[in-house]
């Protein structure tokens, strides 16, 4: 039997992550130079924090590889995803612009490459370049419609429209720059994304399956119909 080949795992290069990036390209030479001068990159095994809830944050995230959760765990011990960040997608604007600390954890859900630009960095572009204001002010909207979306979903969607919608949100332009649609994520984690049970979100897999709007393949999902998700995530 002839084994399945699976689409290799994005990764990218510091300076890969920053030339494909739109804010990047929008600054003058000495801002792009600085930039470049000030980033470093951090490795992630599986598991591991990036941060805390109750932590400060010093520096804007960029992934690099692998993929990075942000939740928040009860006192309980349960624990509820918020959102995933794949390659090629920055986050963390918000806790540096709030200047307060973390709400919400970070960790690697696999072996993950982060760029890392420092605070003191972020800060001097915020000040000194107004397109890098503009910038974040359409990804923290984009971000907020985003979750005021989600929402209204976890109150008017039925539980199949919850995991197609939390399916739809990995493929978003914010969250997934690079428009894969071979997401690593396991059933327990998109019934997180969903805030469903994991039976429930395994039920409404095997609906899309047999409609066609995704498959499943070695760790991951394939989303087939986005389209089709769409629809049904409305």
């Amino acid at each position: 039997m002839r084994r399945q080949r699976h689409p290799p795992t994005p990764s990218l290069t510091l300076d890969q992550l920053l030339a494909q990036s739109a804010w990047f390209a929008e600054l003058d030479d000495p801002a792009k130079a600085q930039v470049r001068a000030d980033a470093s990159e951090r490795a992630l095994s599986t598991g591991e924090s990036l941060g805390h809830h109750g932590e400060r944050q010093h520096a804007w995230f960029g992934v690099l590889e692998g993929l990075i959760k942000w939740s928040i765990t009860g006192r309980d011990g349960r624990s509820i995803t918020l959102g995933g960040q794949s390659v090629g997608s920055w986050f963390g604007e918000g806790t540096l612009v709030r200047d307060t600390v973390r709400q919400s954890d970070l960790v690697a859900v696999r072996h993950s490459r982060v760029a890392t630009i420092p605070r003191e960095t972020f800060d001097w572009l915020r000040r000194s370049r107004s397109s890098f204001n503009d910038h974040l002010l359409r990804q923290v909207n984009e971000r907020l419609h985003w979750f005021m979306g989600s929402l209204v979903a976890h109150g008017l969607l039925d539980t199949d429209s919850q995991v197609a919608r939390a399916l739809v949100g990995m493929v978003h332009p914010l969250l997934n720059p690079h428009g894969e649609r071979h997401l690593q994520l396991s059933q327990e984690e998109l019934a997180n994304l969903a805030a469903v049970s994991r039976q429930s979100c395994n039920s409404a897999l095997m609906r899309f399956k047999d409609a066609g709007l995704v498959r499943s393949e070695y760790g991951g999902i394939v989303v087939m119909d986005l389209p089709g998700l769409r629809r049904m995530a409305e």
